[in-house]
């Protein structure tokens, strides 16, 4: 292994993946597929992908941060964290919605998903990064941002089946059906300017939060500092 090599964790989804990068060019790809516990799948392929490796000789740890599966993104930051905590190397949180084919060229395309109980979320991908947070929004905000999109001939796509939202069939077709991936969010990386690059390495990875934490209030006043 050489000194240039870079390590990416990929685990918003279900279909998850890892790659192992040198200086060449992608050195190993591992995929695998798990719908709610990738903490009970990730460290096997992790395991075959260091096997004989020294982990002191990886530059970089790249991790995906969503937004996605809350409990799959977590649990990738976690494992990125412990490897680069071994190598003594940084850990790096990018949005995972950038490891997509439809961003890898850097043209302008728009992420969608489904924020539950009834609210959605948009995000606009321009030039290799996000044009700003993901923004939440309802159904018939949903509709018209989708719609605004593809009438400037901006592709559409989702982590999740585009049947799931409330769009009108003439716009759910053309809604694209895509997973990130952890080569794929390499390459984000590397076409990602300096300026992004300094700025998604100075923030403490983590999931992408498309709502603040929820706190419940203590219900005896005695709990409460006063």
């Amino acid at each position: 292994m050489t000194a240039q090599t870079t390590l990416v964790f990929e685990t918003s989804t279900p279909f998850a993946s890892l790659a192992l990068i040198e200086s060449g060019g992608l050195s190993e790809l591992r995929s695998f597929t798990s719908d709610r516990s990738h903490n009970a799948v990730l460290f096997g392929p992790l395991a075959e992908l260091l096997h004989g490796r020294e982990s002191a000789e990886i530059e970089r740890v790249l991790v995906g941060s969503g937004p996605g599966s809350y409990s799959g993104t977590r649990v990738g930051i976690a494992a990125a964290q412990g490897v680069a905590m071994a190598a003594g190397c940084p850990a790096v949180a990018i949005p995972s919605i950038l490891g997509v084919a439809a961003a890898e060229k850097g043209a302008g395309c728009l992420a969608i998903g489904d924020a539950r109980r009834g609210s959605f979320w948009t995000a606009h991908i321009q030039d290799h990064h996000l044009a700003g947070d993901p923004e939440l929004t309802d159904a018939s905000g949903l509709a018209a941002v989708v719609a605004r999109a593809l009438a400037a001939g901006i592709p559409v796509f989702s982590f999740e089946n585009p049947e799931r939202f409330p769009l009108a069939p003439e716009l759910g077709r053309e809604v694209r059906h895509e997973y990130p991936s952890a080569d794929l969010l390499w390459r984000a990386w590397q076409a990602a300017g300096p300026a992004a690059r300094q700025r998604w390495c100075d923030e403490r990875p983590q999931p992408i939060y498309l709502k603040p934490p929820h706190i419940t209030p203590a219900k005896r006043s005695w709990l409460t500092p006063g």
